[in-house]
């Protein structure tokens, strides 16, 4: 299924224009070198462009560099130039000392040596036969250039550390805008004929019939690497590919036949057409390189397309699922939840409530792909397919059940990660810590497919709330979540959005008990309290109420010759005791307890409202 999608959104890109030609890659240029007709440097030319962006309420201004196509570069891990090359370790064979700022040739391997030798050679046997006013300053450039001479180059070392990590290409002095080295066409010419020749050449190596295509075409032996997944190489990472045979400990026949089927080797075994090879991978580079198709989670890297051209719809699920941008305000992005929500409880999303949406197209097809590194390969942790209506009322539907008094309107996957975390490692890269991405994939199905939570969900929510302390502890995500999952997965609406004076469960009467307690006790105080119940009791009261609230109703009498409206609590305690069924139950389930942590947390949000207490006190008044 991916490896047919990603072709054919490659057929959509193309379509559009938006696909690099064939033997090309995109290369980001901060600067111009610019030559004379002799081939020495005049000027280099900083060609990036400043753009404003807003970060935590600031606007911060940035560099961006351009972005052009030059003949397909390198992946190769070892000393190995391009044709009209952009690394400066290979244009000017110099390194560059980080604490001096100096210019310097010799290292321990002589890599700058080795680099530079190695790009003079592959450029001029390529523009050999070649002539232009651009060309005939380059190769004057490739002849002439001693890395040795150049220790004090005023322009080298005017770049300062952006030496090291800028992408450089070649112009004329005096005609940047239109002399450029990558577009020159004679160049271009010459590099389409190699391209052509390299294609008939690997065409004629081995055919079979294509698993994606089903006809007869030319296999693709090595398949490109992928760029943009967080955490992978730096020179990209294969989605699919088999190791070369090697020899073992287990002998050479067992190595053989572990890398190889029916003796075909390397991806020769994937039975993937070259065609097919260079549709996908072109397709998945496009995706990463922009950040409107992908988010990142715990070291996940989650990429979504539409099967349509524009990005109005990836725009959308973004604002819906991550966070809200300044195109969509939250109040409008909560107008249409509520649209979608009630057309869900009519049992069918309306299609003029897309048509209002630009123009989305409710069925078109939608992919979430959930990519992590593994060694030099890319590991695919979840792939999902549903129409747009049906995530989008999915997700409308998800962002309802989280809804919960003194919550959040809408809640993003990031912060739904972020909650299942200590606060104490949050900051830190401990394994230890992170998520199981089974999970992370678990959540983002039951989101997406409107399926039931996973079980760990649950689990890892309550245990947060009962090893954490301070704020951390308890808010109106986790409540949310808590709620979330006991209302779905047990399939009726057993817990409200906010208090819920009907309910007589058991573990939910409780927490609204433990919360009444804690607001006693904070007011017989007057809320001077470093610590109250909730750090020194509020676990074990949570798993065995019946051994805890004893001691705890014992220390409220105290609190309550000390509050100034007594009634209100012994009102309250009354009523809740009352409904406890004449004690309290000895030990709660999982369920039992994020029910039992919801009614503390609806309590406890209820003081806030103050209409019920304010009421009380004008009777004691009177």
């Amino acid at each position: 299924m991916l490896i047919q999608a990603l072709c054919n959104y490659y057929d959509i890109l193309s379509a559009e224009g938006k696909v690099l030609p064939e033997g090309y890659s995109k290369v980001k240029i901060h600067y111009l070198i610019s030559l004379t007709e002799e081939g020495t440097i005049d000027n280099i030319i900083n060609v990036q462009r400043e753009i404003a962006e807003s970060k935590k309420e600031k606007v911060v201004k940035r560099l961006v560099p351009k972005e052009v196509e030059m003949p397909k570069r390198t992946e190769k891990s070892g000393i190995e130039a391009n044709i009209s090359e952009h690394r400066p370790l290979y244009i000017f064979g110099l390194n560059r000392d980080k604490k001096t700022g100096e210019l310097f040739t010799k290292d321990r391997t002589e890599k700058a040596k080795k680099s530079h030798k190695a790009f003079v050679e592959k450029n001029l046997e390529f523009i050999e036969d070649l002539k232009s006013p651009i060309i005939d300053a380059y190769r004057q450039f490739l002849l002439n250039w001693n890395p040795e001479d150049e220790l004090e180059n005023k322009f080298l070392l005017g770049l300062g550390k952006d030496y090291e990590t800028s992408g450089f290409s070649f112009t004329l002095s005096g005609k940047s805008d239109t002399t450029l080295l990558y577009e020159d066409i004679e160049l271009k010419k010459k590099w389409d004929a190699v391209c052509k020749t390299d294609r008939e050449i690997e065409n004629e190596k081995t055919f079979a019939q294509c698993a994606i295509t089903g006809e007869e075409e030319p296999i693709a032996r090595i398949h490109r690497k992928i760029k943009g997944v967080y955490g992978g190489l730096a020179t990209g990472s294969v989605l699919i590919g088999f190791n070369n045979s090697s020899e073992s400990s287990y002998g050479n026949e067992q190595a053989y036949n572990s890398g190889c089927s029916y003796g075909n080797e390397q991806s020769y075994n994937s039975n993937i057409s070259e065609k097919v090879m260079k549709k996908y991978t072109e397709a998945l580079n496009v995706l990463l390189s922009s950040s409107k198709h992908k988010i990142l989670l715990d070291g996940m890297t989650i990429v979504f397309w539409a099967m349509d051209k524009g990005e109005k719809y990836e725009d959308l699920f973004l604002k819906m699922l991550s966070k809200t941008t300044d195109k969509i305000k939250a109040k409008e992005l909560s107008d249409i939840l509520q649209k979608l929500m009630r057309d869900g409880q009519k049992g069918k999303v309306v299609k003029e409530h897309f048509l209002e949406l630009d123009k989305i197209d409710e069925d078109v097809d939608f992919y979430i792909l959930g990519l992590k590194p593994n060694s030099s390969r890319l590991s695919v942790k979840f792939i999902f397919r549903k129409k747009y209506a049906d995530i989008l009322w999915n997700i409308s539907k998800f962002q309802q059940e989280l809804k919960i008094v003194g919550g959040l309107d809408i809640v993003s996957i990031h912060r739904i990660y972020f909650e299942l975390t200590s606060p104490e490692y949050r900051m830190k890269d401990d394994k230890n810590n992170k998520i199981n991405p089974a999970l992370l994939a678990k959540i983002f199905e039951s989101i997406i497919y409107g399926t039931p939570y996973p079980n760990a969900l649950l689990e890892t929510v309550v245990r947060r709330v009962r090893v954490d302390s301070g704020r951390e502890k308890l808010n109106g995500v986790r409540a949310g979540m808590i709620k979330a999952y006991i209302n779905r997965n047990y399939k009726k609406e057993e817990l409200k959005m906010a208090l819920d004076k009907e309910n007589k469960g058991q573990a939910y009467l409780s927490g609204r008990l433990f919360a009444v307690l804690e607001k006693l006790q904070q007011e017989a105080h007057q809320n001077g309290l470093n610590r109250t119940i909730k750090d020194s009791y509020f676990s074990s009261a949570s798993m065995n109420p019946q051994m805890v609230f004893p001691k705890l109703l014992r220390l409220g009498q105290a609190h309550l010759k000390k509050v100034s409206y007594p009634v209100f609590y012994n009102k309250l305690i009354g009523e809740i005791i009352d409904s406890l069924n004449g004690g309290f139950p000895k030990l709660l389930s999982l369920k039992e307890q994020g029910e039992f942590i919801v009614g503390y947390y609806q309590q406890y949000q209820s003081f806030f409202e103050k209409n019920e207490k304010n009421a009380s006190k004008e009777e004691e008044e009177k």
